[in-house]
Parts: structure tokens; sequence; C-alpha cells
């Protein structure tokens, strides 16, 4: 019996999962069977036991020395295609409700400082070119957005609200949201659009915006390499990525004191719980300035 097929299209047209979500399935399931058949000679998915799981588990921990964040994703995978083939009346039971999900360390997002934000779009980094107007483009929507990699390289001309300030982007299950820029973006944007009419023509308005110097659409690997190059001249914290610039989006509105639901919004999380990650960064920031100023810290 083919199990990931039917699972993956109800995946893909009822729950609208992203293309990168399904692949992370199929590939998490696809090595949970493997392991299945190979340990255990299972190839049913009725004939799996709590006992099977708790194996692949340990395994995924001991011997792959997996992280407690990808052993929950794996987890994840899983329980979703029991809860799928349980709802569909192909099981009777599902023995992944008694497994529990290891415990996540909790982590203080990182974050780059205001000082070298300020820095990275004051200095003269970005050259007079197509690549340094557009390197700078996505540098300023990303800081003035908090949008992911994956929404960035969607956005069409249509998207661009340069009248208005904002711009339309298509997030995780394809949920569209309005998110605001300032001025200082908007004319970073119009300079790009006016290098870009000029290498390439008029504007097409169902096209992506952020393209490379052959006019092909910039993928998430190219934009990754953008966003390094440049905050390794302003930075040297760990990470230096598109994340860290979200990251950084959200740190520095709560530090200015931007409610955390509008935050919530602007960010496309689904659970007030995801955003909440940030309100860390201004504890520890909160209790720096105590140290600091308080005469009996």
């Amino acid at each position: 019996m083919d199990l990931l097929t039917p699972f993956l299209e109800y995946l893909k047209f009822e729950k609208r999962a992203s293309a990168h979500t399904i692949i992370s399935y199929e590939t998490d399931l696809k090595q949970f069977f493997e392991y299945q058949k190979e340990h255990f000679s299972i190839e049913n998915l009725a004939n799996i036991e709590l006992t099977h799981i708790r194996n692949w588990v340990f395994h995924l921990i001991e011997t792959e020395k997996n992280g407690s964040k990808t052993v929950n994703r794996k987890l994840s995978s899983l329980k979703a295609i029991f809860k799928y083939y349980l709802k569909e009346g192909k099981i009777t039971e599902n023995p992944t409700i008694q497994i529990s999900s290891p415990k996540i360390p909790k982590r203080v997002p990182q974050y780059i400082e205001e000082e070298d934000m300020k820095n990275l779009f004051q200095s003269d980094l970005f050259e007079n070119s197509f690549e340094g107007k557009r390197d700078q483009a996505i540098l300023e929507l990303f800081y003035a957005t908090g949008m992911r990699v994956s929404e960035l390289i969607q956005i069409t001309f249509a998207d661009i609200d340069l009248y208005d300030c904002s711009v339309k982007v298509l997030g995780k299950r394809n949920k569209e949201r309005i998110i605001p820029f300032g001025k200082t973006a908007k004319v970073t944007i119009e300079n790009y659009f006016s290098i870009f009419e000029h290498q390439f023509g008029e504007m097409n308005k169902n096209c992506c915006i952020f393209v490379t110097s052959k006019n092909n659409k910039l993928s998430p690997k190219s934009v990754y390499k953008i966003v390094r190059r440049y905050l390794d001249m302003i930075t040297t914290i760990d990470k230096r990525s598109p994340h860290i610039i979200r990251h950084t989006f959200a740190t520095h509105l709560l530090n200015h004191g931007a409610d955390i639901n509008a935050i919530k919004e602007i960010l496309g999380h689904t659970s007030l719980a995801a955003t909440q990650i940030y309100t860390h960064n201004s504890i520890e920031k909160l209790k720096s300035i105590y140290q600091q100023a308080h005469p009996r810290a």
C-alpha cells in the first residue's frame, strides 16, 4: 500500500501546505518507514506499535545524534500521518499519542544591534550599480518588514504599493498579508526600480522584482549569500542570515514599545507564543540597564 501519496496530496490540496513543508514530511516519513522495514520487517501502518516508534526515536537521538528540534519535527510528521489515516478509517489505533516530544532548550534569538544596522545603511557598502541597488533594496525590505526569504523572492511589481508604502506577501499556508514599510525603504525601492528599468526596460507588474543581472528570479540561496556578504561587514554575531534580520526587526520594534500583537500580525505568526520569544531579548536589555543604573544592583 502506498501510504505517502494520499497523505501528501491531502497536505497539498486540503491543508495547502507549502512545497517545502511537503518535502520535509516526505523525507521524514520515508526515513521512518525504511527504518521500520529494515529493523522490524513492517510495511503496514496498522502493524506499527508504540515500541517500534520508541526504538526509532532512540535511534534518531543516540545513533544519528539528532537534536530535540529535529526529532520533534520528525515526530510531528509521524503524528500527522497517523492522525490522517485514523480519520480516514484505515487504522483503528494511534500509538503516537503516547509519545512525548523531547524538550527543546529555550534559546534567546540572536539579533543585530541598532547601531550596527544604522551603520549598514549609512555606509558606502552598496555600489552604485544594478546589483548594489538591488542588494540595498533587499536588506532594506528585510529590516523594514521582517518578512521571510520565501516571501521576499515571490514579490512582484504589482505587490508593491509605493503610494501607500506597503507590500503584499504570500506567507506560510499561502496566507496573504499586507506589511507596511517606511519612507527610507520607499526611497531605496524607488532607486532600485529606476535602475531596473534602465537595465531591463519597462517593468512587468506580474514579474518578481528581485532578479539576477541576467533578469532571472533570485533563488533563496542567492539571497542568503547577499545578506551574509553585507552582514559580515557590520557584525560579528554567529548567525548572519535573512532570518536574523527578521529577529532584529521584531526585537527593535519591541524595544521601542510596539504592541506584541501588532508584531505578531506583521510577522505572520499564527500563535502569539511564536512572537513572545522576542520578549526575552527585551527583558535582557532591561536587566542590563537595571544593572548599570540601580544603586543597589
